[in-house]
């Protein structure tokens, strides 16, 4: 198992990542809260990681905090909830509000995750129920400043990759601030939009 990489951010293009580790260039899968928290291309980081083996690939998911990767990992034991909504759910909705949402007993909100079921938002309180003490809360950190027009390209592909329809994700790219221009913080907000 790889439990991290430490190393040069190579690319970031929202979900994928790419960590050169000594030469070695490590693809990775990441919520959007870990994106955010991203230093710029060419930086170095440490990221914890997952791997999930496949009948027909290896997946190396990557997180910037440890909590993020322990309720990766508690989402995966979850019936039903598989890596890609997993995903869905750190990309839309914090540690910490998850957390305070399986408390509240909140089905409506992991509802509106995509791929997340009326069932599968139920079955998500039931068995995470025993699980909310397990978990630490955990604060996304503010996006990092600058970037190009091409952040709305990415900011849709990135919207794309996790689920929402085109016609939704147009909708909530118009729906956020012009003045907006980093990828991370327009995907941040469009995810916001949707679950508000």
């Amino acid at each position: 198992m790889i439990g991290w990489l430490r190393g040069r951010l190579a690319a970031k293009n929202p979900p994928a990542l790419v960590v050169d580790v000594n030469g070695v260039g490590y693809e990775c899968e990441a919520p959007m809260s870990t994106f955010y928290a991203l230093p710029a291309a060419g930086a170095e980081v440490t990221l914890r990681t997952h791997l999930v083996v496949r009948e027909d690939a290896h997946v190396l998911y990557a997180f910037g905090t440890e909590d993020e990767r322990r309720l990766f990992r508690g989402l995966l034991k979850v019936s039903g909830v598989g890596p890609k909504i997993a995903l869905g759910i750190l990309s839309g909705i914090s540690v910490e509000d998850f957390m305070r949402c399986i408390e509240a007993e909140d089905a409506d909100l992991l509802v509106r995750v995509p791929g997340v079921g009326r069932k599968t938002a139920e079955r998500l309180l039931i068995d995470m129920r025993d699980r909310v003490r397990e978990f630490a809360s955990s604060a996304t950190p503010p996006p990092a400043a600058g970037a190009t027009g091409a952040a709305q390209a990415e900011a849709f592909s990135a919207l794309l990759a996790l689920g929402y329809r085109p016609a939704e994700i147009a909708r909530l790219l118009k729906a956020v601030d012009e003045e907006i221009t980093t990828t991370e913080e327009l995907i941040r907000r469009a995810l916001q939009a949707a679950a508000g």
